[in-house]
């Protein structure tokens, strides 16, 4: 059953303006560990696809955040939501600490998509109650 879906567009040039004002300080503030090696390994090779790494990362975490009926308040924060991907390249979302507790103690699952063109990062996601056996 549909718990929730969220979609988030996002200006890919509102990205690169935080970081070039606040540089890696921004993005520390959006991505996990994980994520930030990433974006400093995608960053130092080419630095516009480090830029579109962190929008969709941003979007996607928009998207989750109103899938789950909370915005950005506790126990959904930037760092606990993480989109990693599998051996295939799909994306999927790995959850942390007070976030990953609440959604599994709710019985929750979430599906992600996630794209970027030139100016625009845009995402999707849906999340459904496990059904009982």
């Amino acid at each position: 059953m549909i718990y929730g879906i969220g979609t988030d567009i996002c200006d890919v040039r509102r990205i690169r303006a935080s970081l070039d004002k606040h540089g890696e300080r921004f993005a520390r503030k959006i991505l996990s560990e994980a994520e930030l090696a990433t974006w400093r390994a995608r960053s130092a090779r080419w630095p516009e696809r480090g830029v579109r790494y962190l929008a969709t990362r941003f979007s996607a975490k928009e998207a989750f955040s109103k899938a789950i009926g909370m915005g950005m308040r506790m126990p959904m924060t930037w760092r606990l939501c993480e989109v990693g991907k599998l051996p295939s390249g799909q994306p999927v979302l790995v959850l942390h600490g007070v976030l990953r507790e609440w959604f599994e103690g709710r019985g929750l699952s979430a599906h992600v998509t996630v794209t970027d063109e030139t100016d625009y990062a845009a995402s999707f996601v849906v999340v459904e109650r496990k059904d009982s056996p």
